[in-house]
């Protein structure tokens, strides 16, 4: 039998996130959508931008993406040539990600577009909420 006492917990702070999460995501894609890119897809290409051909386990890493969301993510950008998959010098069991000139080129004409949407939700956040936020979900560099 449901108890007629009243709830007095909190709101959950994981669906908050998950929420606020969401929206964000589609607030990117929505921007994203002039270059046909999702915003996963756009950090993808930016992080091979920056950090010049990665393993895909590394990426995925990166990406804060599982191993097998990374293989699903990668399908459709390889597929339009954006990037390409080869095999790891270092590891024949291992592919490596690389940007392809046309995903450079993307990637340019989608960074205003992300950089409107980054200006439109940092607005929206208290001064220092998202460095807060990331502090206090940073990975724990003791944790094995």
């Amino acid at each position: 039998m449901p108890s007629s006492e009243p709830l007095h917990d909190p709101p959950c702070t994981c669906t908050a996130l998950r929420r606020a999460a969401r929206a964000a995501t589609a607030a990117y894609d929505a921007a994203l959508q002039p270059a046909a890119l999702r915003v996963t897809q756009f950090a993808i290409l930016r992080i091979l931008e920056r950090g010049g051909p990665l393993p895909v386990s590394r990426l995925a890493e990166a990406a804060a993406l599982d191993r097998s969301t990374m293989g699903r993510n990668l399908d459709p950008l390889e597929r339009r040539g954006l990037v390409r998959l080869a095999p790891d010098p270092g590891d024949g069991r291992a592919r490596i990600v690389l940007l392809t000139e046309a995903g450079r080129a993307l990637l340019a004409q989608a960074l205003p577009h992300w950089r409107a949407a980054q200006a439109r939700i940092d607005a929206r956040l208290a001064p220092g909420a998202l460095a807060a936020l990331g502090a206090a979900f940073a990975p724990d560099p003791a944790a094995p």
